[in-house]
């Protein structure tokens, strides 16, 4: 399951990260998404649930569909 496909409020975990775009996955890397991470779903926006906010960690970050379609999760 991927985090673009969590509902509002869902819990997760981290697990991996889709290799397909390697300099996408840097980038989230950079931003602070690792492995074994918790997130929380806050928010959809207006346009196809787009983008989506989340609290990760103690942070909070808005993240595009695609760009959460890269993260692996599961429900916690």
């Amino acid at each position: 399951m991927t985090l673009s496909e969590l509902s509002l409020n869902q819990k997760a975990r981290i697990i991996d990260f889709d290799s397909y775009d390697s300099v996408l996955e840097t980038r989230l890397r950079e931003i602070g998404f690792a492995e074994g991470d918790q997130v929380t779903i806050l928010h959809f926006g207006p346009f196809g649930k787009n983008p989506m906010s989340l609290k990760l960690n103690d942070a909070l970050i808005a993240l595009r569909r695609h760009e959460a379609q890269a993260i692996i999760v599961e429900i916690i």
